[in-house]
């Protein structure tokens, strides 16, 4: 029997059962993909990261991140996760750590009382054509669409509306290559922005703080506010706040991380 470590920590937050749950299990090698996988859908988290040691590639470790259904290539609020189990809870020396992934080197390090974590700026362009999926599953009108990369951004006018938000799952389940972020100006919430961010089709109806949805949000509020440097706000159940900072095509995500459970996973 192979014994896994796995430590599952809250992102983005500074209160236990807040923020963004992920699962992070260090390797000391590749398990098959189809293991991995398993694993995900075992812990049924929007996102469990694995890493391996990396040698020569100018990053400390690999790192791979799986929803309970499919790989993804871009995860936020893992990486800052596995940033935190190597630095505050496995011992890595130094303030900072290289992960060598589907979307480049990504590096989180520390930042007084917490950490942030780099990532790649993905703006977004104006939507010509909106799938009747998209917009059933919105189920009504926003100011703007937009789109980057995996994902659709709805622009609406007020917070409140954002967080009273009630999508038609069905429909945006049937939006098979993409999720759907939402947004608005923070405005009462006393941040810049706020947002909401949905994947059914990856198996994650709503996920609560969402890294990778910033890499959209952050260039497309800091045009829209003549800002770099904003706080946002992420309006789901489980609330999260993000100090988020554009840096030409990087973008920073900043917050903190609380430690939920340690123990072994058992391998056949």
């Amino acid at each position: 029997m192979r014994k896994i470590p796995i430590f599952k920590v809250d992102a983005f937050t500074d209160k236990l059962f807040g923020g963004n749950p992920a699962a992070v299990c260090p390797l000391e090698e590749w398990l098959p993909d189809e293991t991995l996988q398993a694993i995900a859908a075992e812990n049924n988290l929007s996102e469990t990261a694995f890493f391996v040691p990396s040698f020569g590639s100018g990053a400390d470790y690999h790192l791979r991140w799986f929803t309970p259904t499919v790989e993804v290539s871009l995860c936020g609020h893992a990486t800052l996760a596995s940033g935190h189990v190597l630095l505050n809870t496995l011992g890595l020396r130094g303030k900072r750590v290289v992960f060598s992934t589907q979307s480049g080197l990504l590096t989180v390090e520390r930042d007084g009382e917490g950490l942030c974590v780099d990532l790649p700026a993905l703006p977004p362009l104006p939507l010509k054509d909106v799938p009747k999926d998209l917009s059933a599953g919105l189920g009504l009108k926003p100011q703007a669409w937009l789109s980057s990369g995996h994902n659709y951004l709805a622009v609406l006018a007020e917070a409140g509306a954002v967080e009273a938000l009630v999508p038609d799952m069905a429909a945006l389940t049937r939006l098979t290559d993409k999720g759907l972020i939402v947004t608005a100006p923070g405005g009462e919430y006393g941040v810049d922005f706020v947002s909401r961010y949905f994947t059914p089709a990856r198996g994650i109806p709503e996920d609560p703080v969402t890294g990778g949805a910033h890499c959209v949000l952050v260039p497309y509020w800091a045009a829209r506010l003549k800002k770099t440097r904003m706080e946002a706000l992420q309006v789901s159940a489980r609330r999260g706040r993000l100090k988020t900072e554009l840096l030409g095509e990087r973008v920073r995500l900043g917050g903190r991380v609380v430690p939920y459970l340690r123990g072994e996973i058992a391998i056949p």
